[in-house]
């Protein structure tokens, strides 16, 4: 299914202050994702880590095949990619799994060793950001599973934005829901949960970039721990 109606910034405004008034929030991350589903049809994706089916598995409940694209940086944990095929086998999605156009290898020869030691923003963008930008070209809208409460650059994220950067709208169906939410929301249907979470692994990113955290430690601080870093530019 494809649709005619053009992406705006007004359908963006429009759509978050309709669901903004929602105040159960899984209800509100359904709605939100069955608006984009019946408003955008196949061209609409969603991103996904891999740290856990949670998002997949409520876009599937209201999009049954919709699309999940998957960053494979080259650099990604094998739990990771474990999780990712283990998604793929068990929800109704539509996986696209999204490589750089260099290998590592060849990136290593291009730019040096390591380049995410010495420079993690650039490595990002070649690994990540203009991977999705090429991904995402040709859908009209997309959706994460950004939340609030993940770090103080993300606590101003709408349900519905406009991405100015790509010129697409963006849907973040989880942005109101909380740890608790998460956590209730993950035993009640058994959504399948990346491992390294059980052996400390706070927020999960490429194997070099992340570490575990300490017991109270913010959960994103295991990401680029010791550089001046706390996005990757997918949501910035």
């Amino acid at each position: 299914m494809t649709t005619a109606i053009a992406a705006t910034p007004e359908l963006a405004a429009d759509a978050d202050a309709r669901f903004e008034g929602i105040a159960d929030p899984v209800e509100q991350a359904l709605a939100v994702l069955r608006w984009a589903g019946e408003t955008f049809g196949d061209q609409f994706a969603i991103t996904s880590s891999m740290a856990d089916g949670l998002l997949s598995h409520l876009a599937s409940r209201v999009i049954p095949g919709v699309n999940v694209v998957f960053l494979d940086t080259g650099y990604h944990f094998a739990e990771t990619i474990g999780t990712r095929d283990w998604i793929s086998s068990v929800l109704p999605i539509t996986l696209h799994n999204v490589t750089p156009p260099q290998t590592v290898a060849e990136q290593d020869a291009a730019f040096g060793p390591a380049l995410h030691d010495r420079d993690p923003d650039l490595c990002c963008e070649l690994r990540k950001v203009k991977p999705l930008a090429q991904a995402l070209a040709g859908f009209t809208a997309w959706g994460s599973g950004v939340r609030r409460d993940e770090s103080p650059t993300r606590a101003g994220t709408r349900l519905v934005d406009w991405d100015a950067k790509r010129g697409m709208v963006k849907v973040n169906p989880m942005a109101a829901w909380t740890q608790d939410v998460v956590d209730a929301y993950t035993t009640e249907h058994q959504i399948p949960v990346n491992p390294l979470f059980e052996i400390g692994y706070g927020s999960i990113g490429c194997a070099p970039c992340t570490r575990p955290v300490a017991p109270g430690e913010d959960p994103r601080a295991g990401r680029w721990a010791g550089k001046n870093k706390i996005e990757c530019g997918l949501h910035t």
